[in-house]
Parts: structure tokens; sequence; C-alpha cells
């Protein structure tokens, strides 16, 4: 069953209509749910719920990098697992942090094995909710890597670096967790030295 903590419209007119209760709109936390679509706007929580993994991201514009990655790396069949799939997404300010533009544009354009390998990084295995990654402690990425999770709430820590800065979307037969930091073994190569005015 799923359960969600914060508001939601309580007011509803439709709220005491006799017959099936209304569905709780889906509600996502974190510091960074704020300054993305939220209400009717066109990506939010709400209208998410049914889509597509891999259509879901294109409407959450901080996982541009992300979104780009996927199609890129012909994974977005594995979005769409039977068993469901949790997917760590990392924002573009996260990808910008990790790896130079050179070393982005190569993993896009010309290494996919490489891609797939990080993107597996960011895959767990069935749909978990925060609160499910949290009570577990420890999950294990369709990469192979053993992930803590620590906190609760509304955000939680994963293998000791990487925060949820708007964690629960549900979409078909997936959660997207946004974080902060892109997990995995690549070479950190982003930073000042990282543009391509060399």
């Amino acid at each position: 069953m799923l359960t969600g903590t914060g508001c939601s419209g309580a007011g509803s007119a439709s709220s005491t209509t006799a017959g099936a209760a209304p569905k709780a709109a889906p509600v996502v936390t974190g510091p960074l749910c704020d300054l993305l679509p939220s209400g009717s706007d066109p990506g939010n929580p709400a209208a998410l719920a049914g889509q597509p993994a891999e259509v879901a991201l294109q409407w959450l514009p901080v996982l541009t990098t992300f979104d780009a990655a996927v199609r890129a790396s012909g994974m977005s069949a594995d979005l769409r697992g039977g068993a469901g799939v949790t997917i760590l997404a990392p924002t573009d300010d996260a990808f910008a942090a990790k790896f130079s533009e050179d070393d982005l544009d190569h993993l896009l354009v010309a290494d996919r094995d490489k891609l797939r390998g990080l993107l597996r990084e960011h895959l767990v295995a069935g749909s978990l909710s925060l609160a499910d990654l949290v009570a577990a402690g420890t999950v294990t990425t369709l990469g192979g890597t053993r992930v803590t999770v620590t906190g609760g709430g509304a955000t939680a820590r994963l293998a000791g670096q990487a925060d949820t800065v708007c964690a629960d979307y549900r979409v078909a037969g997936a959660r997207i967790h946004i974080i902060n930091r892109v997990l995995g073994s690549l070479p950190t190569t982003g930073g000042e030295n990282g543009h391509r005015a060399h």
C-alpha cells in the first residue's frame, strides 16, 4: 500500500461525494520540489503518475542530462521492467560537477558501454518509495554496488555522498528520486578545470 506524507488538497469539493474515496494526489518531498512543476503545470507529480519513466523524465527540467543519457545508452526499456525499478536520477548540476563537458560528450556519443554502466549505478530493482529505501538501509544497484541509505522524512542520504532533493515521483512501474550527486566509480573531471576553454 502506498502512503504519502505532506499536504494535499483537503478542501476538495468531491471529498464528500458518495462512492469511492478520491485518489490522493502523489506527494513529492525535498528542498528542490518547490522549483519543479506543480499544481496544474505540465510535468506536475499527478500528471506524471501514469507515464512511462522515460516519458516522465522529459518533463523534469533538472534532469535533461540524465534523460539524454538514458536515450543515448538505449536503456529506455530498462526503465520499464516488469517488476518495477527505482531511478536515482542526478540533476544537471550534479553531472556538471562530476564530468567536464568533453568527458560528458564522449560518454553520451562514443562510450555506450561505460554510459550504460554509469546508469546502472542509478537503478535499483523494484519500485521503492523514499521510506522503503530508508527502511531497507542498503540497496544494491543494477550495477552491483551496495548503497547505504540513511535519513528519513523529506530526504535521504545515499552512499554517504548524495542527497535526495525531490523524491517519490510515482510513474508507471517506477519511482523517480532526484539526487544531487552522480553515483558510481567513474573519475570526477568536472569543476573549474573541466570546461572546453583548454
